[in-house]
């Protein structure tokens, strides 16, 4: 079933779930907006799959 994932594989997809959110509002004032987008860039769940589930 899809929902019985092994160990190594939640990891990884809790790392990158992690590298999914924006960067915070105060990074964004203290550098004035030069860094806008974090280094990883946004994924969204249905349209780009991780390369290694």
């Amino acid at each position: 079933m899809a929902r019985n994932k092994d160990l190594p594989s939640k990891l990884r997809r809790a790392k990158n779930s992690k590298q999914n959110r924006s960067v915070p509002n105060w990074v964004i004032r203290r550098t004035k907006g030069s860094i806008r987008n974090s280094p990883y860039s946004r994924r969204e769940w249905r349209n780009s799959r991780l390369k290694r589930d």
